[in-house]
């Protein structure tokens, strides 16, 4: 895909519940993609503090030139128009033939029919608009609508999912929706009575509408089939063009007086757990959101700052801990916490932390093999550099815990809580595309004054990839992690371009 900054949206929402809650939900003009919020937790209390968000809806249209064309009627609107164009957000109202508020009878609910709707959406907008493919941006078990679609319904139809150039995915239960009580009893009543449509979450009804007929085995999923995995290869949509963003906010998800996120247990977004909330090897951030509500991450900075970039910007980071070695000790577990900033935004756009339940595990590897695990990736848009003759700019915050464990149980002999072994920021600088995308990384530690008062000086660091088009750099930890990690230990930066 060449370009698809100005390829039309498509939003579909998540799960309503029964009839009560599908009434209610098709009550909204759009489906939740114009809820804003007014609450903000900040500081090391997490004290709410007021920050006006607009809704991701309104920042599209405002900020990116996006437009909604309504009047009355958007089924309406695309019947009536032989030709619209691309740069228009839709919504995919999959609920309205189930809802009993427009009179007649209404149909039962079903995640096939909403993801062949959906095709017939997409290929009504690729016709009238001449856009080669569309956006996918789903909330929840809307995610689950689009892999529908992507994984059945195009294979059935003979068809690739070239109709798709992004898919960006708000909390959706990748892996299905599991309990931390009842030991799997909560889920085998959902999945054998089906309460108001949730069995959708279990593995069998995931099975069913994740598999192409072809390839669907009338006994259930196999032994060790994983929800979350997409099939990859010819005709497929590549993970690379998937973003996921992960909740890990359970406490402000308030559903029924707070009795879900209990269930679900502290390491979700107080409905779907973190290790179920994205498809492996796509794109991800981690934000302190919950599933929804007043602090819910659809209507979130974090949430929009994250889509905007991965939709509109022009540089593609990764940044990994590369080259560490443990010591050789078998009784501490070692973790890394990573959090990412990016100039100019009044918001963390990924962070995990070991508060938030979900550090980065730095595991130990036999000899000969490369230790290396991913810290963050971010998407960079140079034309919202702040400062126009300046790179675009992020830091990375790392911190190195170690934790004594025998047996299971944390031993605090010599134990302080709350402290790193190592903590410091990484200041990254990266060249616009027009320029080149060198990298400037720099330590704070090694930073005179304030952060915001460097500048970068010289040559950007040597690009280690002789490939065109990629930029690689690794910039050595601080001497005195070398008793921590090793002395050859380094953070590796790669820079790609991103359309």
């Amino acid at each position: 895909m060449d370009d698809n900054r100005r390829l039309p949206i498509v939003y579909v929402r998540g799960f309503a519940g029964g009839t009560r809650g599908i009434d209610k939900a098709v009550d909204d003009p759009f489906y939740g993609f114009n809820e804003g919020s007014t609450h903000v937790r900040v500081g090391a209390h997490n004290q709410p503090l007021f920050h006006q968000f607009e809704s991701p809806l309104l920042r599209l249209l405002r900020e990116e030139g996006y437009e909604l064309l309504v009047k009355g009627n958007q089924e309406a609107y695309l019947a009536d128009h032989a030709e619209i164009p691309a740069n228009t957000v839709w919504i995919h109202r999959f609920y309205d033939r189930s809802a009993t508020t427009w009179g007649g009878r209404p149909q039962e609910y079903r995640l096939e029919r909403a993801a062949e709707d959906l095709l017939d959406l997409i290929d009504r907008l690729c016709a009238k608009t001449r856009a080669p493919a569309v956006i996918l941006v789903a909330h929840s078990m809307g995610g689950l609508v689009c892999r529908s679609l992507l994984q059945k319904v195009l294979p059935d139809r003979g068809r690739d999912a070239g109709c798709v150039a992004k898919f960006f995915t708000y909390g959706t239960p990748h892996g299905g929706i599991s309990f931390d009580i009842g030991g799997g009893l909560l889920e085998k009543m959902r999945d054998t009575f089906g309460i108001q449509g949730a069995d959708i979450f279990g593995p069998r009804r995931m099975y069913e509408y994740l598999t192409p007929q072809a390839e669907l085995d009338p006994g259930g999923p196999p032994r060790g089939w994983d929800a979350r995995e997409m099939p990859q290869g010819p005709g497929t949509l590549p993970v690379e063009r998937i973003f996921c963003l992960v909740g890990t906010n359970p406490t402000d998800y308030d559903v029924a007086f707070g009795l879900s996120s209990a269930a679900v247990g502290p390491h979700s977004d107080g409905l779907v757990q973190i290790e179920n909330a994205y498809v492996p090897g796509a794109h991800r951030a981690f934000v302190h959101r919950s599933h929804s509500g007043r602090y819910g991450m659809v209507n979130s900075e974090e949430g929009y700052q994250n889509l905007r970039r991965f939709l509109f910007g022009d540089t593609r980071i990764e940044a990994s801990l590369v080259d560490y070695r443990l010591p050789d000790d078998d009784d501490v577990v070692w973790q890394a916490e990573a959090r990412l900033s990016v100039r100019g935004l009044p918001v963390v756009m990924h962070e995990r932390l070991a508060a938030h339940w979900c550090p980065i595990q730095l595991d130990g590897r036999p000899a000969g093999q490369e230790a290396s695990v991913s810290l963050a990736t971010t998407f960079l848009n140079s034309g919202l550099r702040s400062l126009a003759d300046e790179p675009m700019r992020f830091v990375l915050d790392l911190r190195l815990i170690s934790l004594r464990e025998r047996g299971g149980i944390l031993g605090l002999g010599d134990h302080l809580e709350q402290t790193a072994d190592f903590s410091d920021t990484l200041v990254i600088d990266v060249g616009t595309p027009e320029a080149g995308p060198g990298i400037w990384a720099t330590w704070n530690s090694e930073i005179e004054g304030a952060v915001r008062d460097h500048r970068v000086a010289g040559s950007p660091r040597s690009d280690e990839d002789p490939a065109p088009g990629r930029w690689v750099a690794h910039i050595p930890l601080p001497g005195t992690t070398a008793r921590l990690v090793g002395g050859d230990a380094r953070i590796r930066l790669v820079a790609t371009p991103w359309t």
